[in-house]
């Protein structure tokens, strides 16, 4: 296998066809054809199903698609690292942001990391996990802001900045939002954000813990903010949230947190990374303004400000 090889696998199935894998790699059609057909003769495998429209990756394609981005981002790795040893100014940084921290502190932390090094080009995804891990698992991205619960240690590391309260949440309105007990809730629908295989974890978390079992169905999981936030406003769905969700929309002013008589875990915002990638500068100064941003809050004159702050517990 070579590396243009890879590349050339890793750009059809980006942009699904070989057509927009040339123009993503600035080579031409032809050239992209013969790499992969030179590939699928080494391994004695078609790794693309052509159709009338372009082609697809097909199953020995999928196969090798996820060691081929490894492949690719241990490389960029190196060579990112060898940069850093040049003292050569990095030219990216890729960031997954947890929901409620893009709403509140995000804007501040971004002015700062822009004065620092306005030549860095920034791209930030909505960190839910579900998004956050495969990224970083490919070396696209370079360290998220989340919950660390459960993260795989072999693989991930990470470094705690603050912690805040979890809690169930419900529009105003809902026919349960004076109940006191989490048994009153059980036959109620619920909507959280959990990756494919953590809903153990979460139903643990919430229910099993205090000796409750909620039926599978009961609960939606949702990837994304925007679809739970919407299923609590307008669904009225139940909702199990960190506690600063409340101050972002569409929540703000619509959804209140239930007084529970059971105590609810705890919930974090850490740095998460590959345990083997090194943060090189541009990371270094953008959790620098993350870090400025959190410790600002308390001391704004902003009542919103004032209020996150009252909400967490800070780690650093």
């Amino acid at each position: 296998m070579k590396l243009h090889q890879l590349q050339a696998l890793i750009a059809v199935a980006d942009g699904g066809g070989i057509r927009a894998a040339a123009r993503g790699l600035g080579l031409s059609q032809s050239a992209i054809t013969r790499a992969l057909r030179e590939l699928e003769e080494e391994q004695g495998l078609p790794l693309l199903v052509r159709h009338a429209g372009g082609a697809r990756l097909g199953e020995a394609g999928l196969v090798l698609l996820p060691h081929a981005r490894q492949i690719a981002s241990q490389l960029e790795n190196a060579q990112r690292d060898l940069a850093n040893l040049r003292g050569e100014v990095p030219t990216s940084l890729c960031v997954g942001v947890t929901p409620w921290f893009g709403q509140t502190l995000l804007a501040a932390a971004v002015q700062a990391f822009r004065r620092e090094m306005p030549a860095v080009r920034l791209e930030l995804y909505e960190g839910l996990q579900a998004v956050s891990l495969p990224l970083l698992r490919s070396g696209v991205m370079h360290f998220a802001l989340g919950p660390a619960g459960a993260l795989p240690a072999q693989e991930f590391i990470h470094e705690p900045l603050a912690r805040y309260r979890m809690k169930v949440v419900a529009r105003e309105g809902h026919p349960s939002q004076a109940a006191r007990s989490l048994a009153e809730l059980l036959e109620q629908d619920w909507v959280m954000n959990f990756t494919q295989a953590g809903y153990d974890q979460v139903a643990q978390e919430v229910f099993g813990r205090h000796g409750y079992v909620v039926c599978p169905g009961r609960i939606v999981c949702a990837q994304s903010s925007a679809m739970l936030t919407s299923l609590i406003v307008n669904a009225g769905l139940l909702g199990y949230s960190p506690e600063p969700m409340l101050l972002c929309e569409p929540m703000r002013g619509r959804v209140r947190a239930l007084e529970l008589d059971e105590a609810l875990a705890d919930g974090d915002i850490s740095l998460i990374r590959l345990r083997d990638q090194a943060l090189d500068p541009a990371a270094r100064c953008f959790i620098q303004c993350l870090q400025q941003a959190l410790k600002a809050c308390a001391r704004s004159r902003n009542a919103d400000d004032r209020r996150l702050a009252d909400m967490l517990e800070l780690q650093f």
